[in-house]
């Protein structure tokens, strides 16, 4: 006779149980949240291979326009304003989305929100109204010690969920300012909001010296250049965040003439140490300024990993008063690149890269949302875009979402756009 002993009797034992059948849960969600985001690498990572030893173009690698969504300024949820959308994270298990405001605790505290939306009801229209979005939960992000931010103490941009981890990371711009200087950070969070840990983030990119960043001996991150996104590994162990622009002592930000040096910076998100960085040269300004004293600015706002070091990044230039398609003129254009480091120059330990040969990231256009029409012929009138997620399948195909951060201002956009992927082998 076999005797069968119990090892989860007594109060210990089923709460040894239960921390089983969580670890278990956890490896259960690790390797399905893996499985998704290498069967979607894999996909892409056939395309632009093919798009790139082709003929250079992403001819084989096409997005198309399903529609869009924009929220009304001024709309409320849960006592706060809807705005300042500055990143967007799908969960496949949800089938909903996190997305940051960049609030910087001025209108209301920090803040991130769940939300979804109904592809089926995103429209080619420039009036599409906001039936397709509906938020479901705002949450408040936590200072490390607890507790809400202070008035203009952060700079929320970037943020991914990590499905596997069952945490989040979300990235502070940082600043250079007249008044104080704020380093760049890249942190982890609880679903919750209460603060975890924070990632080890090289102290060439604190903004040291003249408030203006203009001047010799100066250094660190340019103000409202840093860090502006997040991207997460395909296999999980890797989160990057990325520079607008170059670092001051790396080369000067992009204008009508030259672009910036932006720096990738990886991390490995078991230990959240520092590792591989990589230099990606944004494009010039597209539109030049009226005026020798008109503002105008280039920048790389987010991307998503789609393979070993391969990403989707995106390019947003801003001219004010600039004549941009559409039936608004908002003074934006953003482009979609397909970018490989693959090659790249790891420039880790650098302090600067001026003078050095170094090969930058290759990449390559794959969308300029210029060219995008609505059903009636009218050009999309495209907003600040800061956000990018590969979504869900719609009519068979993955799909691409972007969101528009409208700067809490009357005149710009809280824009939701989503893109068809077509064309993509194996799909």
């Amino acid at each position: 006779m076999k005797i069968i002993i119990n090892p989860f009797r007594g109060s210990k034992g089923r709460m040894a149980q239960k921390l089983l059948v969580d670890h278990r849960l956890k490896l259960k969600n690790k390797h399905l949240a893996a499985g998704f985001r290498i069967a979607v690498a894999a996909v892409f990572a056939a395309s632009c291979t093919a798009c790139i030893q082709g003929t250079g173009h992403a001819a084989d690698f096409s997005l198309s326009y399903i529609g869009q969504q924009i929220v009304p300024n001024k709309t409320s949820f849960l006592d706060t304003s809807v705005g300042g959308l500055s990143s967007l994270d799908y969960n496949p298990f949800t089938d909903r989305y996190l997305a940051i405001s960049d609030d910087r605790s001025r209108t209301h505290p920090a803040r991130f929100y769940e939300l979804s939306l109904d592809l089926a009801r995103f429209q080619r229209s420039n009036t599409p109204g906001m039936a397709g979005v509906i938020f479901h939960a705002v949450t408040t992000i936590q200072r490390p010690g607890g507790g809400a931010f202070e008035r203009s103490s952060v700079d929320p941009e970037g943020l991914r969920f990590d499905i596997a981890r069952n945490k989040i990371y979300w990235s502070n711009e940082g600043h250079r300012g007249i008044l104080d200087f704020q380093n760049p950070t890249v942190r982890e969070m609880n679903p919750d909001g209460s603060h975890s840990r924070d990632f080890e983030v090289p102290a060439r990119y604190y903004p040291s010296g003249s408030n203006m960043g203009l001047f010799p001996g100066d250094k660190g991150i340019y103000n409202n250049l840093a860090f502006e996104s997040l991207a997460l590994s395909v296999d999980g162990d890797t989160l990057y965040t990325a520079t607008e622009n170059g670092l001051i002592q790396d080369s000067p930000p992009s204008n009508i003439f030259t672009g910036s040096r932006a720096r990738i910076l990886a991390f490995d998100i078991a230990s959240g140490k520092p590792g591989a960085e990589y230099i990606y040269d944004v494009g010039p300004v597209v539109f030049a300024p009226a005026s020798f004293i008109g503002f105008a600015t280039n920048g790389l706002t987010d991307f998503i990993a789609i393979g070993d070091r391969q990403f989707i990044t995106i390019e947003r230039s801003f001219t004010r008063g600039a004549a941009t398609p559409g039936n608004t003129a908002t003074g934006y254009t953003v482009r979609l690149y397909y970018a490989d480091a693959r090659n790249a120059t790891n420039i880790t330990g650098m302090e600067s890269i001026a003078g050095r040969s170094i090969q930058s990231v290759r990449k390559t256009l794959l969308l300029d949302l210029s060219d995008l029409k609505n059903t009636d012929g009218s050009a999309l009138a495209v907003g600040n875009i800061e956000g990018i997620t590969l979504g869900p399948r719609f009519n068979g195909k993955r799909t691409l979402v972007l969101v528009a951060d409208n700067n809490f201002t009357w005149n710009q956009l809280t824009q939701f756009i989503a893109l068809e992927i077509n064309y993509l082998q194996g799909d």
